[in-house]
């Protein structure tokens, strides 16, 4: 399980449109750096160390999984990225974004690339009041004092107005659903994706238990005659795999994703079983998926037929090998047909034909922001 560590950044501009500048420095932050937990008032202070336009200034909480001089590089990206130049200059110079560390947990850093806590933060009452406004308590780990104290110990006689300006905080994943339902056909990913979703919100983990199931191996050999005990033995499982588990939220884990949704159950069942076995499998179906809970997020990844088998040999599951592409087809076009008849049902569709999210963090992250704006 990865473990989550708090920082505190610093946050400037005077040029342009600085509400603006500000807002797209929290989103980039949102994206690569980790959720934002609290953010200060915007705070206006003239120009510090030369004359030019007034600052705008705050102060953000941020939770981050990030290492402190991998945070750093990225936040300079971030800086390059909204358009910031660089110059070598003794003098203080005009900027549309300026993101600076001060705290990082209670470490404390000497390196070439990083001091922490900022060395000037102390000296500097346009950092200090938004930083305060967001972490009276928390200590700094030099001074050993509360950072309200240190504020008062200030001797920066800059004027510092507080703004009526609103910045809008990005809902992390955690706090915007409880329960996020993965799927998607058969080789499209959503195991993995589960699993990498898991362990970077440390997320309680639903697993189809599918190596469990003693007629899977024995539907790909005979399908005409298995298909019905094993639609209903898989039917039941899930049935009270969910019910269990999402009846029971962990104490430390606000969030549930699974790889599967119970609806699956259906959309096989319609491709595999006869006539007469599916009404009599619909009837059951019906009674069980009353009792279910909803998941808040319904995420279907979709994967063309030739990925699908590609990943299906990958994989190399002895009973998957013989699956034909037009059995493919027909298990997206029930997901296609039960998505449009699902209203009430929040859905996102992600194409990952042309990603590698298991091996490319970029392409995962994608995956990740477009779930966070679903």
């Amino acid at each position: 399980m990865k473990i989550q560590r708090i920082t505190y950044l610093s946050l400037g501009t005077n040029l342009g449109d600085k509400n603006e500048n500000l807002q797209q420095a929290i989103e980039h932050i949102a994206e690569k750096v980790g959720d934002i937990r609290k953010i200060s008032s915007v705070y206006q202070t003239a120009s510090w160390g030369f004359e030019s336009a007034d600052f705008y200034n705050i102060c953000l909480e941020v939770s981050t999984y990030h290492a402190p001089e991998i945070l750093m590089k990225i936040l300079l990206g971030i800086e390059t990225n909204l358009g910031r130049k660089r110059i070598n200059s003794t003098t203080y110079l005009d900027r549309n974004i300026d993101i600076d560390i001060l705290l990082f947990d209670e470490e404390i850093i000497f390196s070439k690339l990083l001091t922490v806590p900022h060395p000037k933060m102390l000296l500097r009452k346009f950092v200090m009041m938004p930083l305060v406004e967001i972490a009276p308590s928390f200590f700094h780990p030099i001074e050993r004092k509360q950072l309200s104290v240190c504020l008062q110990h200030c001797e920066d006689a800059s004027e510092i107005i507080k703004t009526d300006s609103y910045l809008k905080r990005p809902i992390p994943i955690v706090e915007k659903y409880n329960y996020i339902a993965i799927e998607g056909n058969i080789g499209a990913g959503k195991t993995s994706l589960s699993k990498m979703m898991s362990d970077e919100f440390n997320a309680k983990i639903i697993l189809e238990r599918f190596a469990d199931n003693p007629f899977l191996p024995k539907f790909y050999e005979d399908k005409d005659r298995f298909a019905f005990p094993l639609e209903m033995s898989f039917l039941a499982d899930r049935y009270q795999q969910l019910s269990d588990d999402l009846a029971q939220l962990d104490l430390f884990q606000n969030l549930i994703v699974s790889d599967y949704y119970i609806f699956k159950s259906l959309i096989f069942a319609q491709i595999t079983l006869q006539k007469e076995e599916y009404l009599l499998y619909r009837k059951m179906f019906d009674i069980m998926y009353k009792e279910i809970t909803k998941p808040d997020l319904y995420v279907y990844l979709y994967q063309n037929t030739y990925r699908l088998l590609e990943n299906i040999k990958k994989r190399g599951r002895e009973y998957e090998q013989n699956i034909e592409e037009n059995y493919l087809q027909k298990i997206h076009d029930g997901y296609k047909s039960f998505i449009s008849t699902q209203p009430n049902l929040h859905v996102v569709v992600i194409d990952v034909s042309d990603i590698d999210f298991v091996n490319e963090h970029e392409d995962y992250q994608t995956i990740i922001n477009q779930i966070k704006k679903a």
